[in-house]
């Protein structure tokens, strides 16, 4: 026999468990696309808590579209060890460029940072930033239903050590952060550069680069750093999100013990 009520009770009662103990944590990723999913399990992997905040239904950002909606992703040898560390199968095209299904990738990303520990809240939307003595210092949360609805629903909010967004071109986080806390970035003017036109070459190679601290405790990774620090986009090509996620998560491993 089958109770609904039963069946609705366990989801209430997990769901808010894992919810209330997720409220304050080492480690909070705005966006659960590639970047940020990368870093969570290398974050989690390593022993730390970590929390990602997805304000869509589907996590994975850009990666299952892959190229104009053909679900199918190129990466560079650089990167290679990554995916086979996630387990994704790969086809070598030619010479530096191997080609991967853009789902597998995805869902490698999902199975393997979840089992590593991440808690990954999807349907909730970062809408501001706690700022503690001039330092990031967790998010400012509601739900996304709420927004798109336009209620005025006040939000609640989540603490960490550390924030890193993940949320893309918009760079929603620092966005935030430029606009509100009064101090600047660590850009070369103090605020978003903005990023450049589609240039992969480039784009991929200044990635690493432009994945750092922008503002106390607050850190970009993905394409959200090309744009904060004025990088071009690079398309299709994943191998320099997948190890943009995998270097911030390292510099926040290296800082943890000594803040």
């Amino acid at each position: 026999m089958l109770d609904d009520i039963v069946i609705s009770r366990a989801i209430t009662e997990e769901y808010f468990r894992e919810f209330l103990d997720s409220l304050e944590s080492e480690v909070i990723i705005v966006g659960a696309g590639p970047a940020g999913l990368c870093a969570a399990y290398h974050l989690a992997r390593s022993g730390l808590k970590v929390v990602v905040f997805e304000r869509t239904l589907r996590p994975g950002g850009g990666v299952p579209g892959g190229g104009m909606m053909f679900n199918k992703i190129v990466v560079q040898e650089d990167s290679r060890p990554l995916l086979e560390d996630l387990g994704v199968g790969l086809k070598r095209y030619e010479a530096n460029y191997y080609v991967a299904s853009a789902l597998e990738l995805l869902g490698c990303l999902l199975v393997r940072s979840i089992k590593a520990g991440v808690r990954l809240f999807n349907c909730i939307s970062v809408e501001d930033v706690l700022i503690y003595d001039k330092k990031v210092a967790g998010v400012v949360i509601n739900w996304s239903a709420a927004q798109l609805a336009g209620l005025h629903v006040d939000p609640l909010t989540a603490r960490s050590a550390f924030v890193v967004d993940a949320t893309g071109h918009a760079a929603e986080v620092a966005e935030i952060v430029s606009r509100k806390s009064g101090g600047k970035l660590f850009t070369s003017t103090g605020k978003i550069i903005g990023e450049k036109p589609m240039w992969a070459e480039v784009g991929e190679k200044v990635l690493l680069d432009n994945t750092k601290e922008v503002y106390p405790h607050l850190y970009v990774c993905g394409m959200a750093a090309n744009a904060v620090f004025g990088g071009p986009r690079m398309g299709p090509i994943f191998g320099g999100m997948l190890l943009s996620g995998q270097k911030v998560a390292n510099l926040i491993i290296n800082r943890l013990p000594k803040d």
